[in-house]
């Protein structure tokens, strides 16, 4: 038998065995016989079945097998000899330039057959050679001056801006990378007071030669803006105050994507609507734009060259702050079923009113194994100053550890501050019947005033993988009014995030609480200490751990709880934990800092609502595995 050979771009390929020509006088023969007695109509031919092999240093022979012809036609029901020949003739080409994208501008390519097996593979050979590296990197920033009106203004920091470009001298250049630092570039000065910033020019000139890459990048800034009044559209049935409130925006503050972003997130956490859009209204400089064009063709056809006009020419136009809204239905009835290992098996059904006397009004009823509860609230708008002020009633019952009580509350609270910073005042009446398993049933009231304080550096709230939240609280009842025994309790906790690796995360966590008071006889329960379950020391259960009374565990004065924990994302949305919890609970300080253990292994998963923790843990106290499981992180 002979072969077949093809040069592709230098290259001998060695592809299909052929019959030598002393054979293919009996082949022909053999052959009309079979056409005479076959029928008229025969059957298409299979598609021809080959294999790919592709042998490149690092990650270059995933870049060749995701885009090679040659892998994304394996499997054609046309492909046959003819096909697969000329693929293999335009493959060296075709990998010279992908690899090109990687940085790689004088690779040898290879492409050969090897038919000695049952299906003909394709083996593709690449030396990548040197890589091209960035020599000189040129960013020509026009304009980012002041308005002449307003020279007096923070000058933008073009330094930063330059400071933050991704391609360094001496790394290898890359297309994506370079395509990605145009972007980001751009998109750094378009969120400022530049939106209509636009980058004019962009070379990337490499010398094969030396291997060294030259990059020119020219960023015309546009005109600089500042915002004007705000426009709503879309209220029908709510007051303009609940928006004109909450809008941080004022007149003349220069354009920031992030301040309308920021806008319409505080819009949206209201609930009075069921779509915002904040923007702001650029026809004004888009008619600018329009006259300087018209302005220009009138000069050309007077037959004189057109005035060059600078990027911030005069003072530029304030631009509308504009809101479109659609408000949501007045009324919602909402119900739900859910289950908790802290407090088990749970059913809801909820019911709001978003316009009852000027207020937002907020009830549920809450059925659990451990508890049962029903609150009702009011939410006033948002005044001029950033308060949320709110008033309502609640009732909760829960028999926790043969611990049974009854708790009636009345509050008013007020909150304040932004996601990062927010602070809250709380008053309320509590009136507490509780009876302990075995001892008599105790009645007792309390009148106390609480300020929290959160603060929170995360880099995302719903799933966080660095930073950190810290919550603090201080406050009591300190007046003999409607109360039965006066107290002061401080408590904290903090939650740490860390990225070990690119597939790690260590997380730790802290809390503790101490509470001064006479007798603890008269204190509500509700502000006592405990600890253990799903978010507190895992391998107890929820909150087992505190001062045991008759058959009953009770709240202590003080509580210190500790917890570290490491996850492995081996998949985007899937990870593995190991975990180490420690604390108690308990009515002396050394008792509360003789810690009862935990510690285990668990599961999670990304979901949309939040991550999904599967916890099994061992009680070192209680030589007792448990498991937990919950939805989220709270704080």
């Amino acid at each position: 038998m002979g072969q077949l050979t093809l040069a592709a771009a230098g290259s001998v390929i060695s592809l299909f065995p052929i019959a030598h020509a002393g054979a293919q006088e009996g082949t022909q023969e053999r052959t009309q016989d079979a056409v005479a007695d076959s029928p008229a109509t025969e059957t298409a031919p299979a598609p021809l079945q080959y294999e790919v092999k592709v042998n490149a240093p690092g990650d270059l022979d995933e870049l060749l097998e995701k885009n090679l012809d040659l892998e994304r036609f394996r499997g054609n029901p046309r492909m046959d000899r003819e096909q697969l020949q000329r693929l293999v003739r335009d493959t060296p080409e075709q990998a010279k330039n992908l690899i090109a994208t990687a940085g790689y501008y004088t690779p040898v390519v290879t492409v050969r057959v090897d038919t000695t097996g049952a299906k003909p593979v394709v083996i593709v050979d690449v030396d990548p050679g040197q890589p091209v590296t960035i020599d000189k990197v040129e960013l020509e920033l026009r304009g980012f001056d002041p308005t002449p009106p307003l020279a007096a203004s923070e000058p933008y920091d073009t330094e930063a801006l330059k400071r933050s470009w991704a391609l360094k001298t001496g790394s290898v250049f890359r297309q994506a990378e370079w395509e990605a630092a145009k972007r980001a570039l751009l998109r750094e000065v378009v969120q400022t007071r530049y939106p209509r910033a636009q980058l004019v020019d962009t070379q990337a000139v490499v010398d094969p030669e030396t291997h060294k890459v030259s990059l020119l990048v020219v960023l015309d800034s546009g005109p600089e803006l500042r915002f004007g009044e705000l426009r709503i559209e879309g209220l029908k049935r709510y007051d303009a105050s609940i928006i004109r409130n909450l809008d941080k925006i004022r007149p003349g503050d220069y354009y920031s994507e992030s301040a309308l972003q920021s806008f319409q997130a505080r819009l949206q956490d209201t609930g009075y609507f069921a779509s915002v859009e904040v923007s702001a209204d650029m026809s004004s400089i888009l008619g600018e734009q329009i006259e300087a064009g018209q302005e220009s063709q009138q000069a050309e056809a007077a037959g004189a060259a057109p005035e060059a006009r600078p990027a911030n020419r005069g003072p530029a136009p304030l631009l509308p702050l504009v809101v479109r809204v659609t408000e949501n239905k007045q009324q919602n009835v909402s119900a739900g079923l859910g289950f908790s290992t802290n407090t088990g098996n749970r059913a809801q059904l909820n019911y709001d009113n978003l316009n009852v006397w000027g207020t937002r009004f907020k009830s549920a009823i809450t059925m659990e194994t451990k508890k049962q509860a029903a609150h009702a609230n009011f939410y006033f708008p948002t005044t001029e100053r950033g308060y949320n002020d709110s008033a309502g009633a609640s009732f909760e019952r829960s028999d926790i550890s043969n611990e049974i009580t009854a708790v009636t509350t009345i509050s008013a609270k007020r909150n304040w501050g932004g996601t990062n910073l927010e602070r809250s005042l709380t008053f309320e009446f509590l009136s507490e019947d509780k009876t302990v398993v075995g001892l008599e049933q105790t009645r007792s009231k309390s009148l106390p005033l609480t300020y929290a304080i959160t603060k929170r550096s995360l880099d995302s709230l719903l799933f966080p993988t660095k930073g950190y939240v810290i919550n603090a609280q201080v406050g009591g009842a300190l007046l003999p009014l409607l109360t039965d025994e006066r107290f002061v309790r401080v408590a904290g906790k903090a939650v740490y995030y860390r990225p070990l690796g690119e597939k790690g995360e260590l997380i730790v966590r802290g809390e503790m609480g101490a509470l001064g008071s006479k007798e603890k006889r008269g204190v509500p329960a509700v502000y006592l200490f405990r600890a253990g379950g799903d978010q507190s020391v895992r391998g107890y259960g929820y909150q087992e751990l505190g001062v045991k009374e008759g058959d009953a565990t009770i709240g202590g004065r003080y509580m210190l709880t500790g917890s570290a924990e490491y996850q492995y994302w081996f998949k985007p949305k899937w990870a593995v934990a190991a975990f180490y919890d420690a604390g108690n609970a308990a009515d002396t300080v050394k008792a509360a800092m003789t810690p009862k253990s935990g510690y285990g292994l668990g599961g999670r998963y990304k979901s949309p609502v939040g991550p999904i923790n599967v916890d099994v843990a061992y009680g070192h106290a209680v030589h007792a595995y448990r498991l937990h499981f919950s939805l989220g992180f709270t704080f």
